[in-house]
């Protein structure tokens, strides 16, 4: 499907991810993937972030309202609380939780698992994968418009831990 998978290899396409138990014979599945030059522990942080802004465009799906570009002090979510906010508005929940290693939510009828896999002591692959049973003619689009968010979020997160963990070191 066109969009379906940006900055992954073709064995993070065929791992397991916490979504797939969510939803039987998706018809949307998509795959991304970036390379975070700091540990999952300070990736982390910002992935849990989600909960109170989504860090993407800020102007289409945050109303134009800015996302932190500091940490706020989100704690660890759990099971059955709200997955995340935009536009001022709570939406989705969070399915599954392991603290440090993987957040799964759903939001409007997709489920979405966010992964963090150590590559080392200094870096991380944040992963993740969209899961969503929808019409055969509806899923190329979202796909799409996913790719599109997706990828804002995953380089946004990105820079903001590199930012962040950057200055914690006091390297440079």
């Amino acid at each position: 499907m066109i969009g379906d998978r940006w900055g992954v290899s073709d064995s993070e396409v065929s791992r397991s991810y916490p979504c797939d138990a969510f939803v039987t014979a998706p018809t949307l599945r998509a795959w991304r993937g970036v390379a975070v030059q700091a540990p999952a522990g300070a990736v982390w942080p910002w992935v849990v972030q989600v909960g109170v802004a989504p860090s993407s465009y800020d102007w289409i799906d945050n109303l134009g309202r800015r996302s932190p570009r500091e940490l706020v002090g989100v704690p660890d979510p759990r099971v059955g609380e709200r997955f995340t906010t935009a536009g001022g508005r709570e939406l989705g929940q969070v399915l599954s939780v392991d603290p440090g290693k993987q957040l799964t939510g759903t939001v409007m009828g997709a489920v979405m698992s966010y992964v963090l896999v150590p590559q080392g002591h200094a870096a991380t692959r944040l992963l993740l994968k969209v899961v969503m049973r929808t019409s055969r003619w509806a899923a190329p689009g979202l796909c799409v418009g996913d790719l599109v968010m997706a990828r804002r979020q995953s380089l946004n997160w990105k820079r903001l831990a590199e930012r962040h963990q950057h200055r914690a070191t006091g390297a440079g």
